[in-house]
C-alpha cells in the first residue's frame, strides 16, 4: 500500500493538506471553503466524496474556515483534541457540529490510516501535528510551530514524506512594516519556523528513509519562494540528502503530488 500527498492549499489565507491510501482518505486542516476543497480535489484526480475524515492541528480560522460547510454537506468525521474543540466551540459558526476527540501522543485511526497526533509549539490552545502511516508508510504534516522540539524530532524521523513550516525569511521579517510586536510573536518560540529552522531541522533529522519535503505555510509579505526552496535544499543537499526532493506549496492551487511508497 502508498500513500499519497498533495498539500492543497497553504498560506495566511488556508491551509489543507489531502493524505490518502488505497482506500481511505483525511484531510489534515480544512482552510479553504467547501467549494474550494473540493475543487483542488477534483483538481489532482481525487473526489471530496472519498474523504472519511479532517484532523484538525488547531482552531486558527486559516485552518477551519472549511469545517461547517464540508461537515453539513457530506457528514465527513472531524477530529480535534478537546483544547482545540473548546476553542471553536467559542466560535458561532463552529456550534453544532459532532467532534470525535482525540487525545494528544494517542494515535487513532479512520479507514486503514494511523494517525498520530504530537503536541507542537504554536500561539494555540493545544496544537498539534500528525504522522499519518499506512502500509508502512510515513508522512507528517507540521504546518505551525515557533521551534523544533525533541518530540518533534523524533515524530519526523523516518518519515517518507514531511509537510512542514517554512513561514519566513528572517531578513524580510525584520524588514518588513509589520508593528514589532507582531514580528515578535512571528518570530518567538510559539510562533512560526523560519526558513533556516525549517533547513536545519530537515537536516538534522533527514535519513535514507525522507524522500519529499514539502515547504508550507510561506509568508506572501515576508518570505521568498525560491529563497526557501534555495536555502532548505542547499542545507538539506550539504548534510549529503542530495536525493530528497523539496517541493513548494501554493495558496491558490495544490501542489506536486507524491506517493510514499
Amino acid at each position: 500500500m502508498s500513500l499519497k500527498v498533495c498539500v492543497l492549499g497553504s498560506g495566511s489565507t488556508g491551509n489543507c493538506t489531502y493524505v490518502a491510501s488505497d482506500s481511505s482518505a483525511v484531510l489534515v486542516d480544512a482552510g479553504l471553503s467547501g467549494r474550494e476543497t473540493a475543487g483542488r480535489l477534483a483538481a489532482v484526480g481525487a473526489d471530496l466524496a472519498s474523504v472519511r475524515a479532517v484532523c484538525l492541528t488547531h482552531e486558527h480560522d486559516d485552518h477551519i474556515s472549511g469545517i461547517p460547510v464540508l461537515f453539513r454537506r457530506t457528514g465527513m468525521a472531524l477530529y480535534a483534541n478537546t483544547g482545540t474543540i473548546d476553542a471553536l466551540e467559542r466560535k458561532e459558526k463552529m456550534r453544532g457540529l459532532s467532534w470525535n476527540v482525540f487525545e494528544t501522543g494517542t494515535a487513532f485511526t479512520v479507514g486503514d490510516l494511523s494517525i498520530e497526533p504530537f503536541s507542537v509549539p504554536h500561539d494555540s490552545y493545544d496544537p498539534v501535528g500528525f504522522v499519518v502511516s499506512g502500509g508502512g508508510a510515513r508522512v507528517a504534516v507540521v504546518t505551525d510551530m515557533g521551534m523544533a522540539t525533541e518530540l518533534i524530532r523524533q515524530r519526523l524521523r523516518h518519515c517518507r514524506a514531511i509537510v512542514i513550516e517554512a513561514n519566513h525569511d528572517v531578513g524580510l521579517l525584520r524588514d518588513s512594516r509589520r508593528p514589532w510586536m507582531l514580528k515578535q510573536r512571528i518570530s518567538g518560540r510559539q510562533g512560526h519556523m523560519s526558513n533556516t529552522q525549517a533547513a536545519e531541522l530537515i537536516a538534522e533529522i533527514a535519513g535514507p528513509d525522507l524522500a519529499c519535503v514539502y515547504l508550507a505555510h510561506l509568508s506572501a509579505e515576508c518570505n521568498d519562494p525560491a529563497a526557501a526552496l534555495r536555502e532548505v535544499s542547499g542545507k538539506v543537499a550539504a548534510a549529503g540528502h542530495a536525493g530528497v526532493r523539496v517541493l513548494l506549496t501554493y495558496p491558490d492551487r495544490p501542489s506536486e503530488i507524491f506517493t510514499a511508497l
